[in-house]
C-alpha cells in the first residue's frame, strides 16, 4: 500500500519537529514515518470539538487517575480528551520520539492537562515542556496533595492535609523534625481559623500511606512549577480520586 501523502499544515509540522530536535537533519524515512504519524493523529484536533491533551504517568496505578481525567472532560458536550500513552508510537530507534510525539500533538490541542502524583518519571519531563511557550498559555496541572507552604495559602482543611501528607511523606526529613512541622502547621491552621488536630492530620497520612510504597514527596523543583501555574490560576490541587473528579470541573 503506497504510503499517505504528506498532510497539507506539513510546513507547520516541520517547524515543530525543528523546535523539538533543534533542527536535527533527518533521513527521509525518518521524515516520512513522522509525516505518516502526523497524518494519524493532528487531524482529530483540527475539528470544532474542543480537545484536551492529558498528561501523566501511563503506569498502574497512576494510569487510573489519567482515565478520570479522560473521561470527566469526554463527559463534555463536543469534546476529545485522550492521553498522550494512548497515541501510537514512531518507529525510529535513534530519534527521540516522546519529544517528536509532544511537539507535533501539543501545538494543536486547545487545553492541556497534567495530572501529578509523584516527582519521577515522564512527568517531570513533560512539566518543565508545558510550564514553557508556548504551551504555558493553555496548560493546567493537577498536583495530588499540593499546597503551597505559607499562611495565607492555607484556605481550607483539604490545603491543610495537603500540607500534612508533603511534610510527611519526604524521605529526607527526620521523624522528630516532621512532628515539629506538623504541629507548626496545625497552629497555623488554626491561627487561620480552619479547625483541625494533629489526630486528623495523622489519619490523613496513614491513608495516603496505605495506598501504596510509590508515594512520595515534590521535589522543590515541582513545588515551584506548581506555585507558577497556582499564581496563574491554573493549578488545581486534589486528595482522592472523587476530588479529582470535581478538580476536572475547573478546568475550562
Amino acid at each position: 500500500m503506497a504510503s499517505p501523502g504528506p498532510p497539507p499544515n506539513a510546513a507547520d509540522i516541520k517547524e515543530h519537529v525543528d523546535q523539538a530536535l533543534h533542527g536535527l537533519e533527518l533521513d527521509p524515512h525518518e521524515t516520512s514515518e513522522i509525516l505518516n504519524f502526523a497524518n494519524e493523529e493532528v487531524p482529530h484536533l483540527q475539528t470544532p470539538e474542543t480537545s484536551y491533551f492529558i498528561l501523566g504517568s501511563f503506569r498502574s496505578p497512576y494510569e487510573r487517575r489519567l482515565r478520570i481525567v479522560e473521561n470527566e472532560l469526554n463527559k463534555r458536550v463536543s469534546t476529545y480528551a485522550f492521553v498522550l500513552g494512548d497515541l501510537r508510537d514512531i518507529e525510529i530507534p535513534r530519534l527521540p520520539t516522546f519529544r517528536i510525539r509532544f511537539y507535533i500533538i501539543a501545538p494543536y490541542a486547545d487545553t492541556i492537562a497534567a495530572v501529578h502524583e509523584q516527582d519521577a518519571g515522564g512527568e517531570v519531563t513533560e512539566l518543565g515542556k508545558i510550564s514553557e511557550t508556548p504551551f504555558f498559555e493553555h496548560s493546567y496541572v493537577l498536583p495530588r496533595d499540593y499546597a503551597w507552604m505559607t499562611d495565607r495559602n492555607l484556605e481550607t482543611k483539604e490545603d491543610v492535609f495537603a500540607a500534612a501528607v508533603r511534610i510527611a511523606l519526604n524521605p529526607d526529613t527526620e521523624e522528630e523534625t516532621i512532628e515539629q512541622e506538623l504541629e507548626a502547621l496545625v497552629e497555623n491552621a488554626n491561627s487561620n481559623g480552619i479547625e483541625i488536630s494533629i489526630d486528623e492530620l495523622n489519619d490523613r497520612i496513614e491513608e495516603r500511606e496505605e495506598e501504596g510504597p510509590d508515594l512520595t514527596s515534590y521535589s522543590w523543583v515541582h513545588l515551584n512549577e506548581f506555585r507558577l501555574f497556582e499564581l496563574h490560576d491554573r493549578c488545581i490541587p486534589w486528595a482522592d480520586p472523587d476530588d479529582l473528579r470535581t478538580a476536572v470541573e475547573k478546568i475550562p
